[in-house]
């Protein structure tokens, strides 16, 4: 299709009152989901044996992100977009050989699309120049080695005004360019409707005239409608997908119906701005079959002449089979064709030689139909309406324990069925937030392939278990963390591949990504085959850095040290890494999130960080204490064990602090009365049980009156509903309708070094 010429606003408002302005945002996100899909099928291409179905996969996501940049105005996606569906295209048909400079241009495309689209929905950046890039690709699709792919940087260096006004078409290559764009032209007729309103079908003819190029529209029922139905008759050079696609924006797919106009239907020929009837008959040739009964039908069909909007063409590689025009005689129309129509097909089915052909479902469409997209925030309400929910439910069953079961067995048994209703519906609810870990392990493929060619190194992505689902929250958080680690493992973990090969290793590195579900948590690795940690080099590291670092300390601890602030093992500072910011970082991230991060390494052989998350942010599993006449809540995840204390056990050191020696250890005890005010009215009691935490590699023992138990709690935020407290991380109703205070392990045991 030929590219608007226009603003972006300019296809945003159309005639009839539609305005398209209202689907920019399924666009914009359909476009980021295509590019995405484009840039991880490009990373797996195999460049020596190239998969047919690989090739049209990343011409199919090119061509939706064009098509839908072309109808809402956006020029310079669409102009980017066609050139990059013009390589994609003579890579499919396999009269080009993929090659690395091919995928690099086509990844650069695909990063300045991004910013193109960033841009379209406000960001504010400036406008992105396109054309080192554009002049690479038509080298590369004339078979020559063209300049080098610019890189994400220089695609997106600003432009003047004056560049970024896109041309009205396309400035042609040669003139037999232009003679094949102007053979490519056919005469169709457009059937809308059965509609209720057939006004909508003014909207059609509007776009013809909004959007430069598209082509010459003409009324074939002299602007009368029939059984609430349109025929026109439509000059173009833009494929059927393309027409459909642009027309439902405004009457349903299945209200549109497109036909070839036969010879001398509607218009005289060599009448100007007629079409060539040859032209056209060669240009439709693929899609309309000649019958049997027509001496031509044993020549073979001449080759279609070139479309500028680069549909989908029959017989390329991996295109859908057509199936065998059946004779004219026993042709039938398509199934969703009404009978007037039908009518109106069947003498130009005759008069032509061809039989009419019945429309395949869209692919995909089913899966389309079966996806609804729904915002973060509604999610969220609900998830906080289901929360409600459970918690009055607990207070049901708090009443219902009072209750004799023998008189109220209805309600006993009513009771019990909400137990079981409001769980499954919990669970459920919780499952729409839950996202596959491959959103996040996606972006990493790209990023390792860029950063290992900067640096010189081989390195292979290997990802395991990437199906495992995590909270959404979590999600947005941990990938931070986990692109350091990645990145950490390329530079400081895998050698050169001079040094693997001295080293009697492959000369490609594996960086191995592997997420798992363990219990009631979340674990995820990040493993590498290369040099492995040295102890004594990070023993010396912290020592010149003034750190604590005895030759007692056990493999864990030393390993412990990278997270220090500000420790690194670089010998020299590079736009990669060696400036000792981001273990601490990562570190920090994952402990605020409730996680953990341990580090296992064998020097020679590799090391592995793993991160352990709990599955959501929303609901936790905890364990319910009591102080006087108030509850706590400690996540299950933090709590070692639980025993009871005697007096001699506990020790008071420098005056203040006080410890108790637990198996030959001593850990520092918190009196949570102390440390939260708590009123007690019986002042001759004395607090028994203790509950040993963990957090952030310590350990503390929690002084407390009572364990309550075990419960699945529903996660309030304290802060946005209150304020910050010191030593709390959030809040939870009660079966009681008592708030209970979710304790901040961490923040105890940092209080407990202090």
């Amino acid at each position: 299709m030929a590219h608007p010429s226009d603003s972006p606003s300019t296809g945003a408002h159309l005639s009839a009152g539609i305005d398209l302005s209202q689907f920019y945002q399924v666009f914009f996100e359909e476009a980021g989901e295509n590019l995405e899909a484009m840039e991880r099928m490009l990373l797996e291409l195999d460049l020596v044996a190239a998969d047919d179905e690989e090739l049209n996969a990343v011409f199919r996501c090119a061509h939706s992100v064009k098509g839908g940049a072309a109808t809402f105005g956006f020029a310079d996606v669409a102009e980017l977009t066609h050139e990059m569906e013009t390589l994609l295209d003579r890579l499919r048909r396999h009269e080009l050989a993929p090659n690395t400079a091919m995928v690099d241009a086509l990844l650069a495309s695909g990063d300045a699309l991004k910013d193109m689209l960033a841009r379209h929905q406000g960001s504010g950046a400036a406008a992105v120049d396109t054309r080192e890039l554009l002049a690479t690709i038509r080298a590369l699709v004339a078979g020559q080695a063209g300049p080098a792919a610019p890189s994400p940087s220089s695609a997106v260096a600003p432009v003047t005004a004056a560049t970024t006004a896109p041309s009205t078409t396309a400035a042609p290559a040669d003139t037999s360019t232009t003679a094949n764009t102007a053979a490519a032209q056919r005469a169709l007729e457009l059937t809308l409707g059965p509609m209720p309103d057939v006004a909508a079908a003014d909207s059609i003819v509007a776009l013809f005239n909004e959007i430069a190029g598209l082509g010459r529209i003409e009324p074939l029922d002299g602007g009368r409608a029939e059984e609430g139905l349109r025929r026109f008759r439509v000059i173009t050079d833009s494929t059927d997908s393309e027409l459909i696609d642009l027309f439902s924006f405004h009457v349903s797919r299945e209200q549109v119906r497109l036909a070839p106009l036969g010879p001398g239907y509607g218009f005289h020929a060599g009448a100007p701005g007629a079409p060539n009837e040859d032209a056209a008959a060669r240009a439709h040739a693929p899609h309309v079959p000649q019958a049997a009964s027509t001496p031509q039908a044993a020549q073979p069909a001449p080759p279609p002449a070139a479309d500028p909007g680069y549909g989908f063409f029959d017989e390329a590689p991996g295109a859908p089979t057509a199936p065998h025009p059946a004779p004219a005689a026993a042709a039938e129309p398509p199934a969703h064709t009404s009978a007037a129509a039908a009518q109106q097909a069947a003498p130009q089915a005759t008069r032509s030689g061809a039989a009419p052909r019945a429309d395949k479902p869209v692919a995909g469409a089913a899966a389309e139909a079966s996806t609804l997209r729904v915002s973060v925030e509604k999610v969220d309400q609900l998830i906080n309406l289901v929360g409600e929910l459970v918690i009055t439910q607990a207070m049901l069953a708090q009443t219902g324990k009072d209750v004799d079961s023998a008189l109220h067995q209805q309600l006993s048994a009513g009771l019990a069925d909400l137990e079981r209703n409001t769980r499954d519906l919990q669970e459920a609810v919780m499952g729409i937030r839950m996202i596959p870990m491959s959103m996040v392990f996606n972006r990493f493929p790209r990023m390792l392939r860029d950063l290992a060619g900067k640096l010189g190194k081989k390195v292979e992505l290997v990802q395991v278990g990437e199906a495992t689902e995590l909270d959404k929250g979590l999600v947005e958080k941990i990938t931070d963390p986990l692109t350091h680690l990645v990145r950490n493992s390329c530079d400081h973990g895998i050698e050169m591949p001079d040094v693997r090969r001295a080293a009697g290793k492959p000369e490609h590195g594996t960086v191995t990504l592997v997420a798992s579900h363990q219990g009631g948590s979340i674990v995820i690795e990040v493993r590498d085959d290369g040099r492995g940690l040295n102890r004594d080099k990070l023993l010396a590291k912290a020592r010149e850095r003034g750190l604590d670092a005895p030759d007692s300390l056990t493999d864990q601890e030393v390993y412990g040290l990278i997270f220090a602030p500000g420790f690194s093992t670089a010998e020299q500072v590079t736009d990669v890494s060696g400036r000792g910011v981001g273990m601490d970082v990562v570190k920090r991230n994952i402990t605020a999130l409730g996680g953990s991060v341990e580090i296992d390494s064998a020097e020679g052989y590799g090391m592995t960080v793993r991160v352990r998350l709990p599955l959501t942010l929303a609901i936790m599993d905890g364990m319910s204490v009591g102080v006087g006449e108030e509850c706590y809540i400690l996540p299950l995840s933090s709590v070692v064990e639980s025993f009871q204390v005697r007096a001699d056990m506990i020790r008071t050191i420098g005056g203040s602090g006080r410890v108790v020696e637990v198996r030959d250890e001593f850990m520092p005890v918190i009196d949570l009365e102390r440390v939260f005010g708590v009123p007690r009215f019986d002042f001759e009691h004395a607090s028994n049980i203790m509950v040993v935490v963990e957090a952030e590699g310590g350990r503390v023992a929690l002084l407390v009156d009572e364990l309550l138990g075990q419960q699945q709690v529903v996660v309030k935020n304290l802060e946005a509903n209150y304020r910050k407290v010191p030593d709390v991380s959030g809040a939870t109703i009660l079966g009681d309708g008592r708030v209970a205070l979710i304790l901040d392990v961490g923040s105890l045991v940092r209080r407990s070094r202090h």
